[in-house]
C-alpha cells in the first residue's frame, strides 16, 4: 500500500519538565507516521560520565538509575546532587536526565555530580508513589530517594561526605526543600530552581497547597536554602514563587529568594538552556561562598566538538538548502525564527528535521531525521551558520520532490501537552 508522506511533530522524550519549557523540540518531516521517538546521548567522556545504580527504599530493595559526572583523579570531591522535575504521563516513560550544562559548571569547580531517577522514573526500579493534591507528602516522599543517594554517596572514597549541596528543579526543587527538614550530615545547603508540582485535577487548588506545603516546610527547616524563579515561569509565576518563599520564610524556614527576570520563551526552563549559566551561577557562587563550598574553576574540560562551518550559502538562504520542496523550505523559514541552539538536517528522499534548545541539538536532529526518513541525514545549519559538505542539488532534491509534493499542514513544535510538564 502506498503511503502518503507526512510532517510529523516528533517529540523526543530527552529532557524533563526543563527540557519540555525550553522548547526542547524536534519537528520533522517524515516518510512515515511517527509519534515520539526515545533518544538517548552517548556518555560524555570530557565529564567522565557513567550510569550506576543506586540502592533506596526501606530494605534498599529499589534500584536508582543515577548519572554521575566528576573530574579526573580519585577526589575525595565534594558533591553536588540534582534532582529531576516530572513529565506528563508515565515516570517510567521518562528518559535518564542529565542537567549536563549544571554538572560541567560544577565539575569545573572540583565537583563531582550525581543525577538521580526517582523511584518508578525511567529505568529505575520501584513504583512511583502519588499523593495526589496533598503538595506536603509528595515532597516528602521524593525527599526519601534523595537521602538514599546521600547516603550512598557518603560511603564512596571518592566523595567528600562533608561538603553536599542539593539542587533539584521544578519536582525535584520541591522534594529538595522537603529534605532540608532534616539536618542530614554533610549537606550545607539548598539550591531550590523553578521548585513546585502542579495537579489540574478536579477539586485540587494545587496552588494554595503548594503555598501550604512550603509553610510546613519552612517551621521545620534545617539547612539554609537558594531559591530562583523567573518573571516568565510558566508554572510558578512570580506571585505564586512570593507566596511559597514568604510562607517558608514566616513560618521560620532559611532562604533566599532570586527572582529573576524573563528567560527566553519560559524561564521554568532555564537550568536546561546552555544560556541558563550567566542566570544562576552569579547567585549560586555567591551562596556556595556562604556554606563554605568552592567556587574557583579547577579542571579544565574540552569544549564540545563543534560542527564547522562552511561557504556552502548564508544561513537565510532557504532556496540553497538541498532537496526540499516548497513544503520543506516554508519550514526552513519557521526554522531560521526559531532559538538557538538549534539544527537543520536534510534526507535525499526530501526528509528533514529541526531541533532547538536544549543539549545536543545536531545530534537529536540528526538522529530523528534518520528514524523518520529511513535513511541517513546531513546537517545543514547550525545555530546561524550553514554547515552542509553535501552535493550542491537542485530546489526540489533528487528524488524527494514527488513525495514532498503531497504533504500537508505545516510544522508545529512538539512541546505542548494539555497538562503542562512538572
Amino acid at each position: 500500500m502506498h503511503r502518503e508522506p507526512e510532517i510529523v511533530t516528533a517529540t523526543l522524550r530527552f529532557r524533563h519538565a526543563a527540557r519540555r519549557l525550553a522548547t526542547v523540540a524536534v519537528t520533522c518531516f517524515a516518510l512515515t507516521p511517527l509519534l515520539a521517538i526515545e533518544q538517548e546521548l552517548p556518555l560524555d567522556y570530557r565529564l567522565n560520565e557513567q550510569v550506576i545504580m543506586v540502592p533506596a527504599g526501606p530494605q534498599g530493595e529499589a534500584l536508582l538509575q543515577t548519572t554521575v559526572f566528576r573530574p579526573n583523579g580519585d577526589g575525595p570531591f565534594p558533591l553536588l546532587i540534582i534532582n529531576h522535575g516530572k513529565d506528563p504521563g508515565d515516570p517510567r516513560n521518562q528518559a535518564r536526565d542529565r542537567f549536563i550544562f549544571m554538572a560541567t559548571a560544577f565539575v569545573k569547580r572540583g565537583y563531582a555530580v550525581m543525577v538521580p531517577m526517582r523511584r518508578g522514573f525511567s529505568n529505575s526500579t520501584g513504583g512511583y508513589v502519588d499523593h495526589g493534591c496533598d503538595m506536603r507528602a509528595n515532597g516528602y516522599g521524593q525527599a526519601n530517594d534523595i537521602k538514599a543517594a546521600i547516603a550512598y554517596a557518603r560511603t564512596q572514597k571518592w566523595i567528600d561526605d562533608e561538603r553536599i549541596v542539593v539542587a533539584g528543579q521544578s519536582y525535584g526543587g520541591l522534594a529538595t526543600v522537603a529534605l532540608g527538614t532534616e539536618a542530614i550530615d554533610g549537606v550545607r545547603g539548598l539550591i531550590n530552581i523553578a521548585g513546585g508540582l502542579r495537579d489540574d485535577g478536579a477539586g485540587c487548588d494545587w496552588r494554595a497547597e503548594l503555598v501550604n506545603a512550603f509553610a510546613n516546610y519552612g517551621a521545620n527547616n534545617k539547612i539554609a536554602s537558594l531559591w530562583m524563579y523567573g518573571f516568565n515561569d510558566s508554572l510558578f509565576g512570580p506571585n505564586l514563587a512570593a507566596r511559597m518563599h514568604d510562607a517558608f520564610v514566616r513560618s521560620g524556614g532559611q532562604a533566599r529568594l532570586i527572582a529573576f527576570g524573563p528567560f527566553k520563551r519560559d524561564s521554568h526552563g532555564m537550568i536546561a538552556s546552555r544560556d541558563g549559566e550567566k542566570v544562576w551561577w552569579p547567585d549560586t557562587e555567591r551562596f556556595l561562598q556562604e556554606i563554605g563550598m568552592p567556587t574557583e574553576e579547577v579542571f579544565s574540560i574540552l569544549d564540545a566538538p563543534t560542527v564547522p562551518k562552511t561557504d556552502y550559502a548564508a544561513v537565510d538562504d532557504i532556496e540553497a538548502v538541498p532537496y526540499l520542496t516548497e513544503a520543506g523550505r516554508a519550514a526552513y523559514r519557521e526554522y531560521l525564527g526559531k532559538m538557538t541552539p538549534r539544527a537543520f538536517a536534510v534526507s535525499s528522499n526530501g526528509a528533514w528535521c529541526w531541533a532547538e534548545e536544549g543539549e545536543a541539538p545536531e545530534k537529536r536532529a540528526l538522529a530523528t531525521c534518520a528514524k523518520t526518513s529511513g535513511q541517513d541525514c546531513k546537517l545543514y545549519s547550525v545555530d546561524d551558520y550553514v554547515v552542509w559538505q553535501g552535493p550542491r542539488v537542485p530546489p526540489g532534491g533528487i528524488d524527494g520532490g514527488q513525495l514532498a509534493s503531497t504533504a500537508t499542514g505545516g510544522a508545529g513544535i512538539g512541546d505542548a501537552d494539555d497538562q503542562g510538564p512538572q
